[in-house]
């Protein structure tokens, strides 16, 4: 076969992966991860914790296995840790979720989020409206279920859409508003006038919201408000969070979705065709990570603040201009006085240059609207503070 057909095609070129000859790229993060092995550069482009997570849900998912949780689990998830998503949402939000008709238990976010797509979305007339830049997942997953992805953009420094814009592209087409809240990559965290527009507009249009709350407990200027607690909302809403962020454990890849039993339904449809179930063990580890106390979660948020404050001291030092995050893993810092008005290109030198690595932020758009984010830079402050300290020393050297 010349020309292998299927799906994986326009999944592909979602991603902005399909060269024009067929060919397929490897995504920006394996490229730049290859980069830095291959450097000995720091990794500051994937966004994965370099330090284990809490002590008690680490032993207790070594409980979990020494006590013979090992096999396939229920479909739907554990049943204490589908208790214990119901209890946190109730505990932090106010939320009352039933365990066991709204919940279910995926590999990550990103099962819980292509599954959804997947499975609400009816054919080519469909359109899924996002905020622009958007996690690379997204644009994939829309393509493999064969709709539109329709953009709203986020503009520097505070990535908040223009609500104007936003409600003109929202329509009757409008099967899903997909709100990623904290938002990767630009560390944005939307207001409430924001989130109510959301609420309205897919009221208006009887679109389904789906939310990706995955830095919910890593908002570091006011709590996380959730879209499902505002008035109208719960109904039309399913929420998708993960242990990966809030505990340090994405190698786990123990993800959740919430929402109206029927729209759960839906979801879970698919979803037993995709992974089925996953991590047994680490179920009831999670959920122990979930009862942990108050203090966990505020001091977690804390330590990542003060993260990207080190890294942040790093990057002004080098002569980069930093767009504070709001929340999230992530800092976007602008290199156009330094050289970096092409970002992808500046990315592509910085290992050899100054031993670190980044993400270019037009990895994160379309291709129509790349010049848009053109300069800005992606930094991961989800390491340790030795190794943040040492990114930033390394980059104020070569700033000088």
């Amino acid at each position: 076969m010349s020309v292998i057909p299927g799906a994986w095609r326009r999944t592909a070129a979602g991603a902005g992966l399909l060269a024009a000859d067929g060919t397929v790229a490897p995504t920006i993060f394996a490229e730049m991860s290859a980069a830095a092995a291959r450097t000995g550069a720091i990794n500051l482009g994937q966004g994965f914790p370099d330090e284990d997570g809490p002590v008690e849900v680490l032993e207790a998912a070594r409980a979990a296995i020494a006590g013979g949780a090992n096999q396939y689990p229920p479909g739907r998830g554990v049943p204490d840790l589908l208790a214990a998503i119901s209890e946190h949402q109730r505990r932090f939000y106010g939320l009352d979720i039933d365990p066991d008709r709204e919940v279910i238990v995926t590999a990550g976010a990103t099962e819980a989020l292509t599954a959804a797509l997947l499975a609400l979305i009816d054919g080519p007339d469909d359109e899924v409206v996002v905020f622009e830049p958007y996690y690379d997942s997204y644009a994939a997953a829309v393509a493999l279920a064969g709709a539109k992805l329709v953009t709203v953009p986020l503009r520097a420094p505070g990535f908040q859409p223009d609500l104007d814009r936003f409600a003109a592209s929202v329509s009757d087409r409008t099967r899903i508003i997909l709100v990623n809240d904290p938002h990767n990559p630009t560390g944005a965290v939307f207001g409430a006038e924001v989130l109510t527009e959301v609420v309205r507009l897919a009221q208006r249009h009887d679109a389904v919201i789906i939310t990706d709350e995955v830095y919910e407990h890593l908002a570091f200027h006011a709590p996380h408000m959730p879209i499902a607690t505002l008035p109208g909302a719960a109904e039309r809403t399913l929420t998708i969070s993960s242990a990966g962020k809030t505990f340090s454990t994405t190698g786990w890849k123990i993800g959740w979705i919430h929402g109206p039993a029927a729209l759960i339904t839906a979801v879970l449809t698919v979803k037993q065709y995709l992974t089925y179930v996953n991590g047994s063990p680490f179920q009831p580890a999670i959920a122990a990570g979930l009862r942990l106390p108050d203090a966990y979660f505020a001091d977690a948020a804390a330590a990542l603040s003060r993260k990207h404050e080190i890294l942040g001291a790093g990057l002004r030092a080098a002569g980069f201009t930093v767009l504070p995050p709001q929340g999230g893993y992530f800092t976007v810092a602008d290199a156009t006085d330094i050289g970096g008005a092409d970002s992808a290109a500046f990315c592509r030198a910085l290992p050899e240059a100054a031993g670190v690595v980044a993400i270019p932020l037009s990895a994160f758009v379309s291709e129509a609207h790349r010049d848009a984010y053109t300069g800005l830079v992606r930094f991961a402050a989800c390491k340790r503070v030795e190794v943040l300290e040492e990114a930033a020393a390394r980059l104020a050297a070569f700033g000088r």
